[in-house]
């Protein structure tokens, strides 16, 4: 069978020149699964068949390409369980989510749905890291990012409240974007916390997170800048009082020199009091929020329920309106601020991912701490896969910007791999597929 494709583009050449049909990738994903699933375990559910092509669609950005769906949104071809094992699931949903009908209308091919934690929430899945299966994948978008560092699928989706798709991306070795929040739609998703739910997904290259994003949401086609030549980044982390890892500080210096090769010029960067209270800003939200959204769920399955997720919805309960509306007001109120520093002080962020590599043992998903503040300012954000800590497990570095800056985030990300992988073949180009 032949090789899979590096890229959609390169996967739509071929296809346009009849070397290749439209279900080949398909097949050699199937393949691909049939070969690692037994022990990765990325999938709640697959398709039993290929599907039938629309030759109408043969000119959309996403014909023919395999994408993987968490396993908390509605899907009208594969059943649903929400990440919770079974107490409760649905065989199909009535309608597709928005997202779904939207990835087919592009000719997107719908592979199944990936595992997800408990709600997507804390309580892991059976999924493992691809690169050592006695490690977390990350959470919640588990699955999909385990599916496409495994080289199951190109593309596959997720969601983040915290840290759900940054995470994950940074311990499976891959691309992942969260971003601007309310970019996609979440109608049929599953909500959490619906101030901070977002849709994001899963991909081995930088061009591939941008076909996506052109093909979901009608922007033009994005290239990869240039140079970084005359942008401004700062390095900052937020929390930035915590005691970063050694792996984490050596990863995140090689990111600033990666950005400097490329022509950009590292600056200071302090952000004031009003952004640094955002970890447990978001804290708050996601509680008082979850225990809203869930209270249907609770009070039917809360003795099903894992008790991390009822822990987090019992302090929301216990949460007031005062101390939930106190949160987004200064989450408002830093979102201006951090514009103002994108304006006028730097064009980007570069910031840690997750405190480390991730951990050995699959009850626990890691700590999403890096980007709760993040998630939080709704900014979009990028996990670069550059780098490995001493254990030889993949870290990753988030690259920000402002909101709605999407386009311009993901072109300088595409100089950095342009330029800054110069001499480092194994940086910024993902892990091979296990």
């Amino acid at each position: 069978m032949p090789t899979a494709p590096k890229s959609i583009t390169a996967f739509h050449q071929n296809h346009r020149g009849a070397a290749a049909s439209g279900l080949d990738w398909w097949h050699q994903c199937v393949a691909q699964i049939e070969r690692v699933e037994p022990e990765v375990r990325a999938w709640e559910a697959l398709a039993t068949e290929p599907p039938t092509l629309d030759p109408t669609l043969s000119d959309r950005p996403l014909f023919g390409v395999p994408v993987g769906i968490k396993d908390i949104i509605d899907t009208r071809d594969h059943p649903t369980a929400w990440g919770t094992g079974g107490y409760l699931r649905s065989s199909e949903s009535l309608v597709d989510a928005s997202l779904v009908s939207l990835l087919k209308q592009q000719g997107a091919l719908i592979m199944g749905k990936t595992v997800s934690t408990e709600f997507a929430y804390f309580t892991p899945g059976k999924t493992r890291n691809p690169h050592d299966t006695s490690r977390t994948p990350g959470g919640s978008s588990s699955g999909s990012a385990a599916a496409v560092a495994a080289g199951m699928v190109p593309v596959a989706f997720g969601t983040q409240t915290a840290g759900s798709m940054i995470r994950p991306a940074s311990y499976c070795g891959v691309y992942g974007f969260k971003p601007t929040f309310n970019t996609l739609s979440t109608a049929g998703v599953r909500g959490f916390a619906p101030s901070l739910d977002t849709i994001g997904w899963f991909a081995r290259s930088v061009e591939d997170v941008s076909t996506v994003f052109s093909s979901l949401t009608g922007a033009d086609s994005i290239r990869p800048a240039s140079s970084l030549k005359g942008l401004r980044l700062g390095v900052f982390s937020l929390p930035s009082a915590t005691t970063m890892s050694t792996d984490v500080q050596r990863v995140l210096a090689e990111a600033e020199a990666m950005a400097r090769h490329a022509g950009a010029e590292i600056v200071p960067l302090a952000l004031g009091s009003d952004i640094e209270c955002l970890v447990e800003e978001q804290k708050v939200v996601m509680a008082y929020e979850s225990a809203r959204t869930l209270a249907s769920e609770y009070a039917a399955f809360a003795d099903q329920m894992g008790p991390k997720l009822v822990e987090l919805i019992e302090e929301g309960r216990a949460i007031g309106w005062s101390r939930y509306r106190d949160a987004m007001r200064r989450a408002a109120a830093a979102r201006q601020s951090l514009s103002r520093v994108l304006t006028t002080q730097v064009d980007g962020i570069l910031a840690a991912s997750a405190t480390g590599e991730a951990p050995l043992g699959i009850d626990a998903t890691g700590d999403p701490l890096y980007c709760r503040a993040w998630t939080l300012l709704g900014v979009p954000c990028l996990n670069l896969p550059i780098g490995q800590g001493s254990q030889g497990m993949p870290i990753g570095v988030q690259l920000i910007t402002d909101r709605w800056a999407d386009e311009k985030l993901l072109a300088m990300a595409g100089a950095l791999v342009a330029q800054a992988s110069a001499g480092q073949p194994h940086a910024l180009e993902g892990i091979a597929p296990v």
